[in-house]
């Protein structure tokens, strides 16, 4: 069993509820720049208010973080699909990602060597291998499949960017890049460094 419990704005806005229970809690905060809920009731989730279908159905959160890493530090569970930015206090910002798909699942320990807004996209030369009919060169904008930011991971092809799939996300559909939401991925671009240790584990 699952108990969500919305904090109110006013005098608890940022401040956390706790209950002792061997129930699973989850807990949602207050953003303290909007002063609106991070998380709000499952069917609000599904429609925005002219009607059309929210981002994604994987809502942010910030939940309880039991891990060793030291704040700063972005934690991949691609069998969760879940990425958690770890912060003070044992909590963590937890978001729903799509990871490598079969055959291009792969973990350990990279850091954020770039960051990007709207980056453009050069596919490899092994995706242009699998796929040729993909461009060779592709500037930075609303179609880019990169989206709306990039986190480069070391020397290597993987990335954390945005998507113009949101469907996508809570999947195994990647060449090994970490998909986000363009919402998703532009709030934790804003709390992540060049040099933030990133732990992709399978």
């Amino acid at each position: 069993m699952t108990i969500r419990i919305l904090v109110a704005a006013g005098a608890l806005a940022g401040s956390l509820l706790t209950l002792s229970t061997a129930s699973a809690i989850q807990v949602d905060m207050i953003d303290l720049e909007t002063r609106m809920p991070l998380v709000v009731n499952p069917e609000a989730l599904n429609q925005e208010e002219d009607g059309r279908v929210a981002e994604s159905a994987v809502p942010r959160e910030i939940v309880k973080y039991t891990g060793n890493h030291k704040p700063g530090t972005i934690v991949v569970s691609t069998t969760e699909r879940r990425l958690y930015f770890v912060l003070p206090d044992n909590k963590a910002v937890k978001y729903g990602v799509g990871v490598g798909r079969p055959g291009f699942e792969w973990s350990g320990v990279k850091t954020v060597s770039d960051k990007r807004e709207w980056p453009a996209w050069t596919p490899p030369p092994q995706m242009i291998k699998r796929r040729p009919d993909l461009p060779r060169h592709m500037a930075g904008g609303p179609e880019n499949p990169l989206g709306a930011r990039a986190m480069y991971l070391g020397s290597s092809l993987y990335r954390i960017h945005g998507s113009n799939e949101p469907d996508t996300i809570g999947q195994a559909v990647s060449s090994g890049c970490i998909r986000m939401t363009n919402d998703d991925v532009t709030d934790l671009y804003s709390r992540v460094r060049v040099g933030t240790e990133v732990i992709v584990a399978r």
